[in-house]
C-alpha cells in the first residue's frame, strides 16, 4: 500500500473551518501509532495537461494568473493565493498516484483530495481543482483501467464530480450525504442517497450496506474511488449528521472490504471540520488503518 503525502499539501488560509494543518497532524499520527516504513511517498504535482483533461483553459489559467474575480473567489470561499494553487496541484497530483498504486497494489490512499465540489470551469465549496475527475481521466487514459466507481460518503453531495461525469458510462457516481445541506441544488449523481439530519451510525450504515453490493455487483468496476470524508461526523462543525468516530471507521471497513472482491480501492481524504481538530485527525487515520488492513488480508 502506498500513502501521498506531501508539506506543500499546506497553504496558509487563515483562520477557517477547513484545517489545511489536518494533513500534517495526520502523518505525525501515522508515524507516532504505525509502522508506514516504505510506505508514504511525495506525489510530483499534476501536470497542467492532466489537469485540462477536465478543467477549461481559462479556469486554469485564471487559477494560475491569479486573475479569479471577487464574485469566483467568494465561490471558492478560499482566499486565493500562489501557495492554494501549488496545493491543489499537489492534491490532484497525489489522487492520480493514489488511484495509480490502488490498482498495481490493492489499496492507494492520499492524505489529501476529495475535492468533489469543483466543476470544469470554477472552484466552489473549499474546491480548487476536482482532483477525482482528473486522477480517473489520467489514469484511464494510460490505459490503467477502464469503469470506475466513486464512492462519495463525504457529508455533501458530490456535485462537481456528478455534472463532470453525467452521461459517462464508465464512471458510475454514487453520493450518500446530508440531504439538507450544502450544496442546495444536488445535480443528480447515478445514485444519490440523501440522508435525513441526525441520521446516526445504524441507519447510514444501513443504507451503505444495502446499496453499495448491488452498484459492485451490476456496475463491475476495476476501481472503486472512495470519498472518504470525515464531515458525517456527530461533532462536525459544517455537518448535521450524527455519525460516532466508531461508526465511521465501521464504514471504513466496509468500502476496505470490497478488496476482497478483487476491486482496488484509491481513497481520498475530503471534508472533516469538527470542532476538535484532534477528533478530524483520529477519524482519517482510523481510515487508513483500515486500508492497511485490508491490503494485508
Amino acid at each position: 500500500m502506498k500513502i501521498f503525502y506531501s508539506d506543500g499539501y499546506y497553504a496558509d488560509i487563515g483562520a477557517h473551518p477547513f484545517r489545511m494543518d489536518k494533513f500534517r497532524l495526520i502523518r505525525e499520527r501515522l508515524e507516532d501509532d504505525a509502522d508506514l516504513s516504505g510506505m508514504v511517498a511525495e506525489p510530483s504535482p499534476a501536470r497542467d495537461e492532466d489537469v485540462l483533461l477536465v478543467h477549461t483553459r481559462e479556469y486554469v489559467d485564471k487559477l494560475k494568473n491569479g486573475s479569479l474575480s471577487p464574485s469566483e473567489i467568494m465561490r471558492l470561499e478560499l482566499p486565493c493565493s500562489v501557495p492554494l494553487v501549488e496545493a491543489a496541484w499537489l492534491w490532484t497530483g497525489g489522487s492520480i498516484m493514489a488511484m495509480n498504486r490502488a490498482v498495481e497494489e490493492g489499496v492507494g490512499i492520499n492524505l489529501g483530495g476529495g475535492f468533489h465540489h469543483a466543476f470544469a470551469d470554477y472552484g466552489e465549496g473549499f474546491c480548487v481543482l476536482n482532483d477525482i475527475a482528473v486522477g480517473i481521466r489520467r489514469n484511464q487514459g494510460d490505459g490503467l483501467f477502464k469503469k470506475v466507481l466513486v464512492v462519495d460518503c463525504d457529508l455533501h453531495q458530490g456535485n462537481g464530480t456528478a455534472v463532470i461525469f453525467a452521461g459517462d458510462d464508465s464512471v458510475f457516481t454514487f453520493s450518500i450525504h446530508q440531504e439538507n445541506n450544502y450544496p442546495f441544488h444536488k445535480p443528480a449523481s447515478d445514485l444519490d442517497i440523501g440522508m435525513e439530519d441526525g441520521a446516526g451510525d445504524d441507519e447510514y450504515l444501513g443504507r451503505l450496506s444495502t446499496a453499495l453490493p448491488g452498484i459492485v455487483s451490476s456496475f463491475n468496476p476495476d476501481l472503486i474511488v472512495y470519498i472518504a470524508g470525515a464531515d458525517p461526523y456527530a461533532d462536525d462543525q459544517l455537518g448535521g449528521l450524527s455519525l460516532s468516530i466508531e461508526g465511521l471507521r465501521r464504514r471504513d471497513e466496509f468500502v476496505f472490504s470490497f478488496i476482497k472482491r478483487g476491486v482496488p480501492v484509491a481513497a481520498l481524504l475530503a471534508g472533516g471540520y469538527a470542532l476538535d481538530v484532534r477528533d478530524t485527525v483520529r477519524i482519517h487515520y482510523n481510515m487508513v488503518m483500515e486500508g492497511l488492513k485490508a491490503s494485508k488480508k
